[in-house]
């Protein structure tokens, strides 16, 4: 007999543990059930009743595999269902068998999650919005994206917080997505015809490719890969592609016979300018005093190339204070902190264990960028033990001002900066210390780390200690708590 185990949606994680139990306690073999995605009058199981089971059987698996189920659920494969419950039951007597890479099942199921996580990229990627203007409502934005995979929900927190403040619809043959700019609403699927054909910003997006272009790098198969070609037509900066490839080669020599050229520099202070500005007879009363005054700073050499001081920001009131090495080649240009890939990445880490970051004050321990010249890039290099301490007075003075109930050191520098150890930072992760007048400290890496892992495995591992570090301060904040975790 095949018993037909009906679930709500294609991606209905929680709908298929459910039902993975109650098989599972009726001891039914993988074999003998046959999953489907649907509303259907017949009951949630179509044939014979399912057996009663002698008492409630308990299955233990672990944490990875709920992690990599999560994904394997949301690929096209219509037989993803079935191998889950039968990787759900061979982990009941196979303890170590997600370390098995050569597993057929295993490697299955993480070819699928692997599809998965590339179609969750390509999207947040490859998203182009088209302006429309509603007579009522004002300006609202359109794109249209043909996802591979059942994806909608799970990429939808990234679209909310990264456009929050305007309102938006992704339209896609599996469903849509649509922001008012307060509430996300999951919609029916569309057609292609019903997304705008294009706007004024289309020139924008060709202008950013056309420069970013670089025809001494150019690898046709590598941009082929990164960009596929099935996205092109939905990609203004795409009818670029053919032209700029065409011309790659003259525009090489170009370069090549172009006489070479010497970054600007700043003129460099003599050393006796070199030292803390006098002290003032009023002191900063708030941060944006503070901030003003720390503009001009002179402290260390660093202000020279750097382009401007990057002071903190958030509440003045914050809870939190994320004490972060230095500003980077972004946070340089725009001024913020944490805006650069690193900076990206923590918002993610923060949103995954429940963790408001607009309730954080972030800063770094130095506030001017520190690098070496490669080219024409600029290569972050690791502050110096003068340049701490030159800035150690400005995180002093935001504690002061802001008094949060708990610290958030990011990286050895951050932690020297607020502790004065100089002792490896392993040594102080997961464990609860305190600043000189009591306030708890926290100590984990900085995202850059991460990013900056060459292995996949690595990154993997790293980034679970990351996210159990930072629930450490989850725990210790509810404060913090993102509302909709409340």
């Amino acid at each position: 007999m095949t018993i037909v185990a009906r679930l709500s949606h294609p991606a209905d994680f929680d709908g298929w543990r459910t039902l993975a139990r109650r098989l599972a306690a009726a001891a039914v073999a993988p074999d003998a059930v046959e999953w489907r995605v649907g509303d259907d009058p017949g009951g949630l199981f179509d044939g014979e009743a399912l057996p009663e089971a002698a008492g409630e059987r308990g299955l233990v698996v672990p944490r990875g595999f709920l992690e990599l189920g999560r994904l394997v659920v949301l690929h096209s494969d219509p037989q993803r269902f079935g191998l889950l419950y039968r990787l759900l039951l061979r982990l009941q007597g196979e303890r170590a068998l997600l370390q098995v890479a050569t597993d057929p099942d295993i490697r299955r199921a993480e070819m699928l999650a692997k599809a998965v996580r590339r179609d969750l990229h390509k999207m947040t990627a490859f998203v182009r919005f088209r302006l429309v203007r509603d007579a009522e409502d004002g300006e609202a934005f359109i794109a249209w994206f043909e996802p591979e995979h059942h994806i909608l929900e799970a990429v939808a927190p990234f679209f909310v917080r990264r456009f929050a403040g305007m309102r938006w619809s992704i339209l896609t043959p599996r469903g849509s997505l649509v922001w008012d700019g307060g509430s996300l609403r999951i919609g029916e699927a569309a057609r292609r015809t019903q997304a705008p054909g294009g706007d004024a910003m289309e020139d924008w997006w060709r202008t950013y490719y056309a420069a970013i272009f670089n025809p001494a790098r150019l690898n046709p198969a590598a941009m082929r890969a990164e960009m596929p070609v099935k996205y092109w037509r939905n990609l203004p900066e795409a009818e670029l592609i053919a032209p700029l490839i065409a011309e790659a080669s003259r525009r090489t020599d170009a370069m090549i016979a172009a006489p070479a050229s010497r970054p600007e520099r700043r003129p460099a202070l003599p050393r006796e300018a070199l030292r803390p500005l006098p002290a003032q007879v009023d002191e900063p009363g708030d941060l944006r005093e503070a901030a003003a005054a720390a503009r001009d700073c002179r402290r260390c050499g660093l202000w020279c190339d750097a382009t401007q001081t990057v002071f903190g920001e958030g509440p003045p009131d914050a809870p939190l204070m994320i004490v972060g090495e230095q500003p980077g080649d972004r946070e340089d240009l725009a001024g913020r902190p944490f805006v650069g890939p690193a900076g990206e990445l923590f918002d993610l880490s923060m949103a995954r264990v429940g963790l408001d970051r607009r309730r954080a004050y972030l800063t770094n321990a130095v506030k001017h960028f520190r690098f070496t010249l490669r080219g024409k890039r600029r290569i972050h290099q690791k502050p110096g033990a003068g340049e701490i301490d030159a800035c150690r007075s400005w995180l002093t003075l935001e504690l002061g001002l802001v008094r949060p109930r708990l610290v958030l050191a990011l990286g050895g520098t951050a932690l020297r900066a607020l502790s004065g150890e100089t002792a490896p930072l392993s040594g102080f992760r997961g464990r609860r210390l305190a600043l000189a007048d009591g306030t708890p400290l926290v100590a984990t890496v900085h995202p850059s780390y991460l990013l900056r892992l060459p292995d996949e495995a690595a990154r993997q591992r790293e980034t679970e200690r990351f996210l159990a570090d930072l629930g450490l301060v989850h725990a210790l904040l509810p404060a913090m708590r993102l509302q909709a975790a409340a």
